[in-house]
């Protein structure tokens, strides 16, 4: 039986090991999670840093995971377990690695998905797997038999490391999913708030314009109302410019009389200062119905003036 090939483990140097971490930060979006762009960019990686004679990407995928399981295992220990981040001299690489602050502080690589460079990585090496098969003599079938054991190669063991890398970036992915739904649930969260907060303010909108609504309607009401009060003054402003025509007449009439009445008057003083009356008693008869005529037309002036005084 033919022995089984063993990949040899390569050590990497303290300098390696930081840049391969930066490496792999810095290039993370080209772990996609497609088929095989785990394979391409790890092999983009080992070029860079010309270990892709010592190393193969199964071993640089298993040695990242490596380094992030115990960061892990020192970040965050079981309760009751005291442990010692500083003894490891990785602590402080990797916590800035899962940090992001060793994002861009290392080239971008591009990746070439085809076989032409295959002879320039490790090849992938595999077990051998053991068949057996029995072959019978033809001229011993009846007595005797002879098993031959044959030995065929092919061994899981890197496929099964390839479907690991695979599952942890499903992984991965299925994680910067859930993480993006929470933000998208989230996100819906704080709209359904601000939906329900402008209905309100929706609502308070319409009651406002309802409550215009109806002042407008008492306005309206009441400009009406001014506009038959201001109809009923101008009627009446016109009846009272009537009258005021009418007293102005009056007036003018009774200047015309009073002009009538100081004639008269003078005339009679005149008349009565030229003239010497001898009948005493027809004298003091004529004066005394003269001076009553004259007293009423007064009168009657006197008042008439108070009345159109106080129009």
């Amino acid at each position: 039986m033919e022995s089984i090939p063993q990949i040899t483990t390569f050590k990497l140097s303290l300098k390696e090991v930081k840049d391969f971490v930066k490496l792999r930060i810095s290039n993370n979006d080209l772990f996609s999670g497609k088929r095989n762009t785990s394979i391409w960019a790890w092999r983009a990686i080992l070029k860079h840093m010309g270990l892709q004679h010592k190393m193969t990407h199964s071993q640089a995928s298993k040695k990242w995971e490596n380094l992030k399981k115990r960061y892990k295992e020192l970040k965050n220990p079981p309760d009751g377990t005291k442990v010692f981040p500083e003894t490891w001299p990785y602590f402080t690489l990797m916590h800035d690695a899962m940090e992001g602050r060793l994002k861009n502080q290392a080239p971008t690589l591009k990746t070439f998905p085809n076989n032409k460079d295959n002879g320039d990585f490790l090849p992938i090496k595999t077990k051998k797997r053991k068949a057996s098969m029995v072959v019978y003599s033809p001229s011993i079938l009846d007595t005797d038999r002879l098993e031959i054991e044959v030995s065929l190669n092919g061994d899981d063991e890197d496929r099964t490391e390839e479907v690991q890398a695979a599952s942890q970036e499903i992984d991965h992915i299925m994680q910067e999913v859930e993480d993006k739904r929470n933000m998208m649930d989230n996100e819906r969260q704080v709209i359904e708030r601000e939906k329900r907060v402008m209905e309100r303010e929706r609502l308070v909108l319409q009651r406002e314009r309802a409550v215009l609504d109806r002042e407008i309607a008492s306005l309206d009401r009441d400009r009406a109302s001014l506009e038959r009060e201001k109809v009923m003054i101008d009627g009446e402003i016109a009846v009272f410019e009537r009258e005021r025509a009418m007293v102005e007449k009056d007036r003018n009439a009774v200047n015309t009389d009073r002009l009538a009445l100081e004639q008269e008057r003078a005339r009679l003083e005149r008349h009565f200062g030229q003239k010497e009356w001898t009948d005493d008693g027809t004298e003091n008869s004529s004066k005394v119905k003269d001076s009553d005529t004259t007293d009423r037309k007064e009168r009657f002036l006197y008042l008439f003036e108070k009345l159109i005084g106080k129009l």
